[in-house]
């Protein structure tokens, strides 16, 4: 019988004891791990190598974005299932960019929890109904991104380079107080509260 090797990522204890309650009564899961806070999950899924790693999005600290970031990058090859309250469309399309296989809400039935992560499990993807709404749905983004000036839809390919500010403002020969004043404007467009939100929009409408 098949038993995957399971981890659990989340900075409120009583989740963790809550999730892992309702995993272990599944015979095919076996609870290998829990962590509060993104360094040591990074530690202890280089340790302890599970098949699967539900990942709180919220944390103190290293928030759940940073960590899968780091996972992924240090090369764990773990399922990775984000966990999280948040329905928020620009971080759905934040974490699964950057290599989630999975993003459901803690509101999930036990059950649907259950057969979604095995179905991550077994090389699918696990999207609660919203979340997947979101990913088969870019009109809307296309639409926010059209709503950009010029200077703004040039600072923001900027930052999608990977550029801070300053580097942004000697690269267009403007001042750094400018720059800021035209991020606050364009975030606020796009309807989202970071840099790396508004570089995941950008890059989906230049189709990479």
């Amino acid at each position: 019988m098949t038993c995957w090797k399971i981890m659990i990522v989340d900075d409120h204890p009583l989740m963790r004891r809550g999730i892992g309650q309702l995993l272990s009564f599944e015979p095919d899961f076996e609870m290998i791990g829990e962590a509060s806070n993104g360094t040591d999950a990074v530690a202890m899924a280089h340790e302890k190598n599970p098949d699967l790693i539900l990942l709180d999005l919220n944390m103190k600290g290293m928030s759940g974005l940073d960590t899968l970031n780091v996972m992924r990058a240090e090369g764990i090859l773990a399922s990775i299932v984000v966990l999280t309250v948040s329905d928020s469309r620009s971080d759905v399309k934040a974490l699964v960019a950057a290599g989630a296989d999975g993003y459901l809400l803690k509101d999930t039935e036990p059950d649907e929890l259950i057969s979604l992560l095995k179905k991550a499990l077994c090389g699918g993807k696990a999207y609660s109904d919203i979340v997947r709404e979101h990913l088969e749905s870019n009109t809307e983004q296309d639409c926010l991104l059209n709503l950009l000036t010029d200077r703004e839809t040039q600072i923001l390919q900027e930052v999608a380079k990977g550029y801070r500010n300053k580097q942004i403002a000697d690269a267009l020969f403007i001042s750094e107080a400018t720059v800021k004043v035209h991020m606050k404007s364009l975030l606020k467009k796009l309807q989202v509260k970071s840099r790396t939100a508004a570089t995941v929009l950008y890059l989906e409408a230049q189709g990479q």
